[in-house]
């Protein structure tokens, strides 16, 4: 295993190298207010940012404020998020987490973690998002892509989502953490893909510990 020393070299590498790729790291996501991009990365789980957006450009004129989540029939509600996947599910997170921000937290959705976690659908990759995208306290989201690229560029060797997020803090610098997380997401959708990388077109497989 690399130094630690070494490890926040190649880590600061990498993010140089994935910023020329992908420079924009504007939050994919359409939201207006953190209770959006609540909703919506909520909604965004196993599907994609696209098809989210499509759903939310009419949920959101639909529900404007998070008592009406709370008062919207599970039927009506389902059939206004359908398209995203596992509509049902979903729905029920998103009243229940309605429920919680307005009788828990006068209606505001909570900026920490530890309340983040308590909401009905949020884990920690998602509260990771909030944070940083909607409060602006650096989160460092780890999902299926950040967790296999990081290991397979030998950043970490674990496979727990939150052991590999504590690996990714240690050696990443705190101002990067959200855009790192971003520029690994994009590069695992465009070309480090699970089954088959497209390693030939890959600007980072120089650091690839699996090639």
């Amino acid at each position: 295993m690399k130094t630690k020393v070494a490890l926040k070299a190649q880590a600061k590498a990498i993010n140089a190298e994935l910023k020329k790729s992908y420079p924009d790291t504007t939050p994919p996501l359409n939201f207006s207010n953190p209770f959006e991009l609540l909703v919506a990365t909520i909604l965004s789980a196993q599907c994609t940012d696209v098809r989210v957006n499509e759903v939310t450009q009419v949920l959101f004129k639909q529900l404007r404020q998070v008592q009406d989540y709370v008062q919207c029939p599970q039927a009506r509600l389902e059939k206004l998020i359908h398209s995203v996947g596992f509509f049902r599910q979903k729905a029920k997170s998103l009243k229940k987490t309605a429920e919680i921000i307005l009788s828990q937290y006068q209606g505001q959705v909570p900026c920490s973690m530890e309340d983040l976690v308590k909401l009905s659908g949020v884990g920690r990759k998602t509260a990771n998002v909030i944070l940083g995208q909607a409060f602006g306290v650096p989160g460092l989201p780890v999902d299926t892509h950040v967790l296999r690229i990081a290991n397979r560029l030998g950043l970490t060797t674990q496979s727990s989502p939150q052991k590999v997020e504590a690996d990714l803090c240690e050696i990443v610098p705190k101002r990067e953490w959200s855009n790192f997380s971003l520029r690994i997401i994009l590069h695992g959708r465009a070309v480090c893909f699970a089954r088959k990388p497209a390693c030939e077109r890959c600007v980072i497989k120089h650091f690839c510990a699996a090639r």
